[in-house]
């Protein structure tokens, strides 16, 4: 979540990072927000002003009992009280107008980087390099799920019937290379000094607060019936929620952390999908990099993890193309 202090001060500047994410219905957020912070820092005031003003008449409450003056002390007291009152009612002014804002900023996407190139959807990705020739045999290839069935790899009509669509048993070897894949990933990125870590694979609501909207989250996470609790969709939200409210020490900077962990996603909108094969399923597994580091020094471990999932893939002589996703990630 972007810092309202650039929403009140340059509001141009996030009105065109919203252009520039082909977000336009999010526009008129931003007077919103402007708006309601107005208004949230006059009744701040208000609130401020009138304890400084209890305070004051308390003090002299004090100075008026001490000298005997029970009657004027008593109309002081009477003020108190209206104070009070108007305090009640602009302190909860406040959190109303907090809530509000808060709603809005979770929606207004963050400030894109100027090397990041502007495009609605993936055909206007930038291929950046190549690492490595795709070898092109000289037969026709299988297609993946083809090749996972003649080799008896996987289950999809069994877990049709356990779980429906979206779901699928590995067997046999490939069930073997899937996990063998997952420990060299992990091995990989030990030797890289990263530290090993299995997260929580549920969360509550509020550890995301801030990553996503809740449009977003409710398209993608499944919820516990009854409980503030969420499967995860990535380990992200957990390995970053493990350092949530914390004060982290200089010193002690950068952490980075290798993490495995299922995940879980709706992909609300991708029904049929599953008929080609084995993409945008409701359950996988993966290994990631988390980097907690200055913000100086995001770019630069932006380019150390990047360098590392390049040499990851080289290693399994696997080729590579770098693409500058465009600014518009989402259809």
């Amino acid at each position: 979540m972007i810092d309202i202090k650039l929403i009140r001060e340059n509001p141009d500047i996030v009105k065109e990072n919203i252009k520039k994410k082909f977000q336009d219905h999010k526009l008129t957020m931003v007077d919103e927000i402007i708006a309601y912070d107005a208004n949230y820092r006059k009744s701040q005031l208000l609130v401020d002003n009138f304890r400084a003003e209890r305070n004051s008449i308390s003090t002299e409450i004090g100075n008026l009992m001490r000298q005997g003056k029970k009657e004027e002390a008593s109309t002081a007291k009477s003020k108190v009280k209206e104070i009070n009152d108007s305090i009640a009612k602009h302190e909860k002014e406040c959190a109303l107008l907090s809530t509000a804002i808060e709603e809005l900023m979770m929606q207004i996407p963050n400030i894109i980087d100027d090397s990041v190139p502007l495009g609605k959807d993936d055909s206007e990705n930038v291929e950046v390099e190549k690492y490595g020739d795709p070898v092109v045999p000289n037969f026709e290839i299988p297609y993946h799920l083809d090749i996972l069935e003649n080799l008896n790899g996987i289950d999809l009509e069994a877990a049709r019937r356990v779980s429906g669509h979206g779901f699928y048993y590995l067997t046999g070897d490939i069930a073997r290379l899937h996990s063998s894949i997952l420990s060299y990933a992990r091995d990989f990125m030990i030797n890289k000094e990263f530290t090993y870590c299995i997260p929580p694979f549920m969360i509550r609501g509020d550890v995301v607060t801030g990553v996503m909207s809740f449009e977003e989250m409710d398209a993608m996470m499944y919820k516990i019936e009854g409980e503030d609790l969420y499967l995860i969709g990535t380990s992200e939200h957990s390995m970053i929620g493990k350092f949530k409210d914390e004060f982290l020490p200089k010193n002690e900077l950068p952490y980075t952390m290798t993490s495995y962990s299922p995940c879980f996603r709706k992909e609300k909108g991708a029904h049929g999908m599953e008929e080609r094969g084995i993409y945008r399923i409701h359950q996988f597994e993966k290994q990631e990099m988390i980097v907690v580091c200055e913000p100086e020094e995001s770019y630069e471990w932006y380019n150390k993890m990047w360098n590392y999932t390049v040499e990851f893939f080289r290693s399994l002589d696997i080729p590579v193309r770098t693409l500058e996703c465009c600014s518009r990630r989402f259809s």
